[in-house]
């Protein structure tokens, strides 16, 4: 078994493959987290903690209503009717969106966390990446939604190929590309960065 792990690693470092590996890895740990979470919320509905889940993506969804309905409003200047009750906003053209438990980004935020743990890498730089991380996928969230009231005021036919196909996968693009930065740059030390070239002339 060691010497075909052995075997293995000489043959990914021989072809300079470790960027396919990490890549691998990336899509191995992000398919079970995913696959995971819908077990967890759709068969086992959040068990053992359910209410705490459900108040959590209440809480946050109502957060990002009340965000989206500011940048929507006052930096796009798109009139919308609202109802904080129930998170619901009418367009002029009688296009709506409604923001529920399923728009607030906690699983996506969640996945992201989880990744992160579970990656290898120091620590102590996971423990300002992870909450920097947080950050953009709210804001990534934020940008989705205030993206699909631009649609449904201008392309509202197209509303649910964009919501679908376009805005939806903008969470894993921006976590994968969180994910190479931290690969590339982040979780590197000093003694995994390669020795620079050093350029010697032909007189001594």
């Amino acid at each position: 078994m060691k010497r075909n792990k052995d075997a293995l690693m000489a043959f990914i470092n021989k072809n300079n493959l470790d960027a396919l590996k990490d890549v691998a890895l990336f899509i191995i740990i992000t398919l079970i987290i995913h696959y995971a979470w819908r077990f967890w919320a759709n068969q086992l509905h959040y068990v053992p903690i359910r209410d705490f889940m459900r108040s959590s993506q209440e809480w946050m969804a109502n957060g990002v209503f009340n965000q989206s309905v500011w940048l929507i409003q006052h930096l796009l200047g798109i009139e919308i009717t609202t109802n904080y009750e129930t998170n619901h906003m009418q367009f002029l053209n009688d296009g709506y969106m409604s923001i529920n438990n399923s728009c607030s980004g906690l699983k996506q935020i969640m996945q992201f966390v989880i990744l992160m743990m579970v990656f290898p890498g120091p620590w102590k730089r996971k423990l300002w990446f992870i909450p920097m991380g947080i950050v953009v996928v709210h804001l990534t969230n934020l940008f989705r939604i205030t993206g699909l009231s631009v649609v449904i005021t201008t392309i509202p036919d197209y509303w649910k190929f964009c919501h679908d196909y376009i805005f939806r996968p903008i969470f894993y693009v921006m976590i994968f590309s969180m994910w190479v930065w931290w690969v590339e740059r982040v979780s590197k030390t000093k003694k995994d960065e390669p020795e620079p070239v050093v350029q010697k002339s032909g007189v001594d």
